[in-house]
């Protein structure tokens, strides 16, 4: 599936999108699978919020922002997001890499 729907996205070397504005459910799913996870509810809600608050600050919120903002531990976005968490929340969701992420 992760192929066909992104097969008419474009993508940046890290695998971001380079138009945010194309993003969707059905992006965010295939770019979720390229990174072995598969989306729940608990997913969503923080991809949601990240959403929100880039549409708010015009950035991508850092982790410490996420945890703040949607009241998960990081140990919690690991578990959701691993190695790296704000970069794939950020990745998946359709916005830019956070700032200070490698």
């Amino acid at each position: 599936m992760a192929v066909s729907v992104l097969a008419n996205v474009s993508l940046n070397e890290e695998g971001f999108l380079t138009d945010p504005s194309v993003w969707n459910e059905e992006i965010a799913k295939a770019l979720a699978e390229q990174e072995g996870i598969e989306l729940t509810e608990k997913h969503w809600q923080v991809i949601r919020w990240c959403r929100e608050a880039a549409a708010k600050t015009g950035a991508s919120p850092t982790l410490r922002q996420i945890t703040t903002g949607t009241g998960l531990s990081t140990k919690e976005l690991f578990e959701l997001f691993p190695k790296g968490p704000a970069k794939k929340v950020a990745k998946i969701a359709g916005l830019s890499k956070p700032e200070g992420c490698i």
